[in-house]
């Protein structure tokens, strides 16, 4: 009933064409957004058919003898299309496990897309990863996420420092400018976490060139110098965050309290149901970042989990 077909660039239409339609898709698992970085990964992305007609899409690459959800993207399981039902994407999993053991696969690492992100219920995948393929919890990563349709009240201290902001004349406002900000962010990120922006300039350049009304920058201004910001990733009813940074002004005169207040109100205006401040894990060991998610949650976020699962074939 079903047959798996290994991705290849000429199949470029029919791949994107599946995901606007399906039920858990995003822009991210669009060829345009995967591509950009294949020179860092080996794809090796699915196309799942059944009865000669596209099914599901699985974004992956390969590394050695171990099978990934792709690890350029946040997330990343299986693309199932709308009528997707739990034994046909049983049967799905136990195939996919056949197949990539005769490609000489000994290991799988799969990403859950979490679940507000699709448009339906889509979690048939969690039930055959645990009855299937007897897959174990990898990691489990803890977003912040507000539900705009029920938003809870701000904390003492983000109302504080939305005043602070107010008092100093600060601005919030969309830009273009991503060198500008790009600047600021490599800066904070240098000094305060001796680190480097996952995309590089060009890079996020290229990416809203490819999706400007998903790709977006907000940035907060003190007269016309640029002293923090945020983009954004926008899916259907999703608003996510990205490369948050302020400079020592900004931070102590409450700028980003001004900032996401501001795209809270935005965004719950536009019919957005949730704003996804993202995770709060550390790098080092996946614990708990708890002076960081106790900021977001001062906005009313609460938890949402970005799981990984693995299994041996």
């Amino acid at each position: 009933m079903f047959e798996i077909v290994r991705y290849t660039a000429d199949k470029v239409e029919e791949w994107d064409a599946f995901v606007r339609q399906s039920k858990n898709g995003t822009f991210l698992f669009f060829r345009q957004y995967m591509d950009y970085h294949s020179d860092r990964f080996h794809d090796h992305s699915l196309m799942i058919y059944r009865k000669s007609r596209l099914y599901a899409l699985l974004p992956a690459n390969e590394q050695d003898n171990t099978f990934s959800s792709h690890q350029g993207l946040t997330y990343g399981g299986l693309v199932m299309g709308q009528h997707c039902r739990a034994a046909e994407i049983r049967d799905v999993f136990s195939l996919l496990n056949s197949y990539l053991v005769s490609q000489g696969f000994q290991r799988v690492v799969y990403k859950h897309i979490p679940w507000i992100y699709p448009i339906l219920p889509s979690e048939e995948d969690l039930f055959a990863l645990t009855n299937v393929s007897h897959a174990q919890l990898r990691t489990r990563d803890i977003a912040s996420v507000v539900f705009l349709r029920r938003p809870l009240s701000l904390s003492t201290l983000r109302k504080r420092g939305i005043k602070k902001a107010r008092k100093s004349g600060f601005i919030v406002e969309e830009s273009t400018d991503f060198e500008t900000y790009w600047q600021l962010l490599e800066e904070t990120l240098r000094t305060r976490h001796h680190a480097v922006p996952v995309h590089s300039l060009s890079e996020m350049l290229l990416l809203h060139s490819r999706f400007p009304q998903q790709i977006r920058l907000f940035v907060v201004k003190d007269g016309q110098q640029v002293i923090g910001g945020t983009v954004l990733y926008l899916t259907s009813h999703v608003a996510k965050t990205q490369y948050i940074a302020t400079n020592a002004k900004g931070r102590s005169c409450g700028a980003l309290d001004e900032l996401f207040y501001h795209l809270l109100l935005k965004f719950q205006q536009d019919g957005y149901d949730y704003f996804d401040f993202g995770t709060s894990n550390l790098v080092e060991n996946d614990d708990l970042n708890d002076s960081l998610i106790f900021q977001k949650e001062g906005f009313g976020a609460r938890a949402v989990c970005y799981d990984t699962y693995e299994w041996t074939l």
